[in-house]
């Protein structure tokens, strides 16, 4: 069941129960932090303690699945829409009821402060309330109101942290509006700048329109950018997104790295002529050509050992007749790994195929790069705060990667990270289906609430 409202504790006796335990390294926090004493300070639940209120977690975010709710359950709250602005609302109400200073950058993303007691770098962490178009509930949501109950919680328990704290919403993380992934985060780690402002969407706006939308002025839109070590770790809590932790049983996962993704669109351009006159070996057949070419995707893909994926999510056709051979194919192409260096091999691989079918099919193809995201390791000091956190809660882990691009990889080019996930039901998400448990979700909150409280008290001394 939900764990209750955190007991009230002195404060005092709170953070120095935690910090007895995080003055070691990594290793000695990892064996301390299941001690009796870290675990004060808050109501029990089963096996273990909680700080956070997971009743009210939920209260969050069921309401926030308001925001978008499709007739067959499930959300489509695109980045840059009327619908995910009204949802911004809702999160700027609940930040500011946390007593969190609020902000908005010029790229629209949402940040809450909450002061700490010496002059030192943040504790970030937070992730996004935009979802693709039939998307889950749980997708991004969980993190960016998990970071909210942790905010809540430590006031409930009058906790006072050195450093300062801030919850961020990151925009437009899913990319459905524009074609971009992370573009928030990838704007304030410097990655994307005044270049993506004359995007245009399906209704002709671009994204610099959008952002006047949000109150924002495009002009400054690199003003967003962090500034070099202002931010100590940023830390996000996630749904695995994938099957691993459920098919386990076990309930926390800590993410190693998280994949590289590269992007293209390419066109088979052949000549469209009469079905019924035109025999069969004089055609310039488009479609023929990129159907033999999503098959050369798949095969080079599978010929690769590990993790690797590639995807190709749709052909579009012209004219799209049912007499007329078709002159025109548009796929996008998309490649994941941990390592650059197998998505570069696999694509030259691709390309080799394209080539030699080209020339039996008469035709050519061409492909023009889209999205190019660089693979990122987690950082061993943000991992073992995870790892600590969630021993203290007896909770087993899982090392995984993180198959999905996440806010969390631009952030590894600027500050250490890690990410915390927990169960997928089914393995599932980017669907209605999409689910995880409200204990899971619990759990999850409370690793990152106890982490974010080991990072403070290990980073950062003098």
């Amino acid at each position: 069941m939900f764990a209750s409202h955190p007991a009230n504790r002195p404060a005092k006796k709170i953070v120095r129960n935690v910090r007895r335990i995080t003055s070691c390294l990594v290793p000695a926090i990892v064996c301390l932090a299941c001690s009796p004493s870290f675990l004060s300070g808050a109501q029990e639940t089963g096996l273990a303690k909680f700080h956070i209120d997971a009743q009210r977690l939920q209260g969050t975010l069921e309401k926030l699945s308001e925001f978008g709710r499709n007739p067959e359950g499930g959300v489509t709250r695109l980045g840059f829409s009327e619908t995910e602005l009204a949802a911004r609302e809702y999160v700027i109400g609940l930040m500011k009821q946390a007593g969190l200073q609020v902000r908005v950058d010029p790229a629209g993303n949402i940040f809450g402060l909450r002061p700490g007691s010496e002059k030192l770098p943040i504790l970030l962490f937070g992730s996004h309330i935009d979802s693709v178009l039939h998307g889950g509930n749980f997708d991004g949501a969980l993190g960016s109101m998990g970071a909210i109950e942790v905010i809540r919680a430590l006031n409930d328990l009058n906790v006072k942290t050195r450093h300062p704290l801030e919850v961020v919403i990151w925009t437009n993380e899913e990319g459905n509006h524009f074609g971009l992934t992370t573009l928030g985060s990838g704007v304030a780690a410097g990655q994307l700048g005044p270049e993506i402002l004359d995007r245009k969407d399906d209704q002709g706006l671009t994204l610099a329109d959008w952002l006047r939308r949000y109150g924002q002025d495009p002009a400054h839109l690199t003003d967003a950018r962090i500034p070099p070590g202002a931010v100590a770790a940023f830390l996000e809590l996630h749904i695995e997104q994938g099957p691993n932790l459920e098919e386990s049983n076990i309930p926390i996962g800590v993410v190693q790295g998280i994949v590289g993704l590269k992007r293209w669109m390419c066109v088979a351009t052949g000549f469209a002529n009469h079905a019924g006159t035109t025999p069969m070996n004089r055609r310039k057949d488009a479609l023929a050509a990129a159907a033999r070419d999503v098959l050369a995707v798949r095969d080079v893909v599978r010929a690769e050992s590990g993790r690797q994926v590639g995807t190709v999510g749709y052909v579009k056709v012209e004219p799209g007749a049912v007499n007329i051979i078709p002159g025109r194919a548009e796929f996008p192409v998309e490649l994941r790994d941990l390592d650059a260096a197998v998505i570069d091999r696999m694509w030259q691989q691709i390309q080799e195929r394209f080539h030699a079918i080209d020339k039996e099919e008469n035709v050519e193809t061409s492909c023009t790069p889209l999205d190019d995201a660089e693979p990122a390791s987690a950082d061993p000091a943000v991992k073992g705060a995870i790892y600590a956190a969630a021993k203290s809660l007896n909770l087993s882990t899982m090392d995984l990667p993180s198959g999905a691009v996440q806010d969390a990889q631009k952030m590894a080019k600027i500050a250490p990270m890690s990410m915390i996930f927990v169960p997928s039901r089914g393995g599932i998400s980017h669907s209605p289906q999409e689910f995880t448990s409200w204990p899971d979700a619990a759990n999850g909150v409370e690793v990152l609430y106890r982490a974010v409280l080991l990072l403070d008290d290990q980073l950062n001394h003098r």
